[in-house]
């Protein structure tokens, strides 16, 4: 396996430093933690003030390390300019391929993923001021027989840099894209916080061992277990306003009771953008209180319903942005950064940016929107982030203090829902800036995504492409079950199948026909028993992933140490094969294992060799999903 180590380097002032003990006078302790976790905090100081604290993790059940450093001036003067901090790492093996994505860009040509071999410099950057736009915040190194994980935890800009040097090795540089400041006195800046997690084997088993360490050690837990599956309703577009702008207590109690009524209890109720006072204008944001005409007692009259029916309550925010006549840009308008000239790509004019980096601001909306939350009774808080920042810090930063205003946006908004979480014991983060631009592994540390894109979430060829990563990086998310590439159609068996995923909102109105409740019950209880399987098991993708509705797609999930798991076959609507060759992964070739679709009703049984070796021909009908469930078979009882 790969060392642990990991080294810093950077300028300070025309000094490259790259050798930190000779300039610092360091010490170091260790501390034990929970779960199994090991913590050593290396901290010194040079002579001018300026000190050093890098921190690293370590984990007792993974062989994994995560370094974060951070720079604090603890003098009475301004620093030298700071810049070019790098965090490297160094990695040995055969044929180095890096395994890499272009993040959530906004359209369709994102979530693409790409097999580089390391022959020469592999230059990552992300693009906006958005962690997860132009490259994904994870990857991979592959080599012959063994791997290594990386994951990125930065909710900013950042660049990571692959490059080869002699004797088999490969070098890992990571490090803040805007870097050139000098720091005022009390000021602390961090570097990205990269995680590595090193594997041997083939690529399925790292990519299993991250999704393992990500459940046990990362995902939000209630009652010691990892967060269940979430099935999640609405009541959209009320009063046939946009979004939620006609939202009001009303019809919410009675979408939640006609769902009830007809056997559809959720798991989460979900009210988005509009619960606010924005005259039916949802982007007119800025007022975090309830719109007093439409929810005269505040939000707890939702609140006290969804505790009675043991039902989560999801509520909407975008702290980050206001627009002018609005309470909190009107009572500070000092909070706010304006970029005046600069597009605001997809936000709209009139956007002025929260600078989180102010710690009055900071504290102010974690009482605030922690008030609202706990006198709500919210269960979930569910931010969003629709504009890119990068042009708000490019004209309010000096040219000595480049990145300064988004280092310490970036620690503020971390604050912020640490602090929120403070306040709230158990409170859920969903992370959603536009889709998934911002889900670096800091933020998800935080938080889970129950919107992962804002691109293609109705159209099944796009979706396919867009869960393969989130199955292998971002274990637990959500999808809708809609019937983008069908216009009109009622939700069908199809859009279920297509939003197989660990979370899911059910697009059925409350007031539909007892045709399309006996439908949803139906495959909720399968998507329930898939989504669990999820959770636990390990997943395979059985077939490759083109973004093409002529395709294929089929994946599985097997839980290793109870040999069951279930497998699932979609068959684009422009599929051009009438037939596929299910081949299965990690059975037991010497069992049985019977297979249920309880969609249909049909039971086959198979044994565990014939499916990994030469696979069952199944046969398939255009626009169509199929769910087989197994377990191996139990001849005592010939179940």
């Amino acid at each position: 396996m790969e060392n642990k180590k990991i080294s810093l380097s950077f300028n300070y002032g025309d000094r490259r430093i790259t050798d930190i003990a000779k300039e610092f006078a360091l010490q170091s302790v260790i501390e034990k933690q929970e779960m199994g976790r090991e913590k050593l905090t290396i901290t010194g100081n040079n002579a001018s003030g300026l000190s050093i604290k890098a921190e690293c993790v370590s984990y007792s059940d993974y062989d994994v390390s995560e370094w974060v450093v951070y720079f604090t001036n603890n003098g009475t003067n301004d620093t030298e300019i700071l810049s070019d901090i790098r965090l490297d790492s160094l990695f040995t093996g055969n044929n180095p391929i890096l395994y890499h994505g272009n993040g959530d860009i906004s359209n369709e040509e994102g979530y693409e993923w790409f097999r580089t071999p390391v022959k020469e410099k592999i230059q990552l950057r992300t693009l906006n001021g958005m962690s997860c736009v132009g490259a994904a915040a994870y990857m991979r190194l592959l080599f012959e027989n063994h791997g290594v994980n990386i994951g990125i935890g930065w909710p900013g800009s950042w660049f990571a840099e692959i490059s080869p040097e002699d004797n088999n090795t490969v070098r890992l540089s990571v490090g803040l894209q805007r870097c050139h400041m000098k720091l005022h006195p009390g000021e602390t800046i961090r570097t990205p916080r990269v995680t590595i997690m090193n594997y041997d084997g083939e690529e399925d088993v790292g990519r299993n061992t991250w999704r393992r360490w990500f459940i046990t050690h990362l995902l939000h837990h209630e009652n010691g277990k990892p967060l269940k599956p979430l099935y999640c309703l609405h009541v959209f577009m009320a009063e046939g306003m946009p979004e939620f702008t006609g939202a009001n207590d009303e019809n919410q109690i009675d979408g939640i009771n006609d769902y009830i009524n007809n056997g559809l209890r959720p798991d989460v109720w979900w009210v988005d953008a509009g619960w606010y006072p924005c005259d039916g204008v949802w982007p007119r944001i800025g007022t975090w209180l309830p719109d007093g005409k439409r929810f005269p007692n505040g939000l707890g009259t939702i609140g006290k319903k969804c505790k009675e029916e043991d039902i989560k309550f999801l509520l909407w925010f975008e702290p980050e942005r206001a627009v002018p006549d609005t309470k909190l840009y009107n009572e500070h308008p000092e909070w706010f950064l304006c970029a005046e000239g600069e597009p605001n790509k997809g936000a709209g004019p009139g956007n002025n940016m929260l600078n989180l980096g102010i710690k009055e601001c900071c504290d102010y909306m974690i009482n605030h929107v922690g008030n609202l939350l706990k006198d709500s009774g919210v269960s979930i808080y569910r931010q969003d982030f629709n504009f890119c920042p990068e042009p708000y810090w490019n004209l309010n930063e000096a040219p000595d203090r480049i990145g300064a205003l988004e280092n310490m946006h970036q620690q503020g908004y971390l604050r912020y829902w640490d602090g929120l979480k403070e306040m709230n014991p158990g409170l859920i983060i969903d992370s959603c800036a536009g889709g998934g631009r911002r889900n670096d592994l800091d933020t998800m540390r935080r938080a889970i995504t129950l919107h992962y894109t804002d691109v293609g979430y109705g159209i099944p060829h796009v979706k396919q492409k867009q869960h393969r990563q989130m199955f292998e990086w971002l274990p637990y998310f959500r999808a809708h079950n809609m019937n983008w590439d069908y216009p009109g159609a009622p939700i069908d068996s199809y859009a279920y199948h297509t939003a197989l995923t660990p979370a899911i909102t059910d697009m059925i109105v409350h007031d539909a026909d007892e045709e399309a409740f006996a439908l949803a019950r139906k495959m909720r209880a399968i998507w329930q028993e898939a989504a669990a399987m999820m959770i636990d098991g390990d997943y395979y993708p059985l077939t490759a992933c083109r973004r093409n509705p002529e395709d294929v797609y089929a994946m599985q999930f097997h839980i290793p140490g109870e040999n069951r798991g279930f497998v699932q076959i979609l068959a684009g609507k422009d599929c051009v094969h009438d037939s596929f060759v299910l081949k299965c992964e990690k059975l037991n070739p010497e069992k049985e294992y019977i297979f249920t679709d309880k969609e249909r009703n049909i039971t086959h049984i198979y044994s565990g060799a014939h499916l990994m070796d030469n696979g069952i021909c199944h046969k398939l009908e255009k626009r169509t999903g199929y769910i087989y469930f197994y377990k191996e078979r139990n001849h005592k009882n010939g179940k």
